[in-house]
């Protein structure tokens, strides 16, 4: 059997019936994980709230958003606020972000009604093992129970009170950064949380029959 020849219109059609089985099979595996990937998240968010905000007693999370402007950029930061069992707000995990010295840190931070910090969790970094990634450690336990209104979140060396990770200062300061805008959003729309109790359900009124009651400079040349 003769070979085609191999011209520009042959290789083009090649190309699209590859381009249009990777699509397809692409497509495929995303509508099969697509629930177990968000399943995940779920449970990775679930498990960030507990760890940044732990509070003790009935505790009800609500998912929420607010708005803020920081250095000039308007920011949506997602938030779960936090009601005890007679509806009184004790605080928020808030997601906030910031660019390191290997891409965008997110995080979520926890904090207290009057602001102090209960405490931090990376969700995802791209920040140089051993070096910027070491936040994740220690580091991040200066900031629990502080308050930054008497805590400023900016790196020792900057004038502020956070200890920077030897070697990785651009780490630290975007780490701190991330933290002070989650507060500053957060002590903005703070009045807005304390009115936004859940609604308690009230029990249906009857007539007639009673009911029953149903009781880093990183290491080497450059800084990180």
């Amino acid at each position: 059997m003769a070979k085609k020849p191999s011209t520009l219109i042959n290789m083009l059609v090649a190309l699209l019936v590859i381009a249009a089985v990777s699509g397809g099979v692409l497509g495929l595996v995303y509508g099969v994980t697509k629930d177990t990937i968000a399943q995940v998240d779920q449970k990775k968010n679930e498990a960030a709230i507990q760890a940044v905000l732990p509070l003790e007693g009935e505790i009800t999370y609500k998912a929420d958003t607010m708005q803020f402007s920081y250095e000039g950029v308007n920011t949506t930061f997602p938030c779960n606020l936090a009601f005890d069992a007679n509806g009184n707000f004790q605080g928020a995990a808030v997601k906030t972000s910031e660019g390191g010295f290997g891409g965008k840190i997110d995080m979520m931070v926890g904090f207290l009604a009057d602001g102090t910090i209960k405490g931090t969790s990376v969700l995802s970094h791209a920040e140089t093992p051993g070096l910027g990634a070491n936040m994740t450690g220690k580091f991040k336990d200066q900031f629990v129970d502080k308050n930054p209104n008497n805590f400023k979140l900016i790196v020792k060396k900057d004038g502020g009170d956070v200890d920077a990770i030897t070697a990785a200062t651009i780490t630290s300061r975007a780490f701190s950064k991330a933290v002070d805008k989650a507060y500053q959003a957060f002590m903005a729309n703070k009045a807005q949380f304390m009115n936004n109790a859940p609604a308690k359900e009230e029990a249906p009124v009857m007539e007639a029959t009673p009911i029953e009651e149903n009781n880093e400079t990183e290491g080497g040349q450059s800084n990180e």
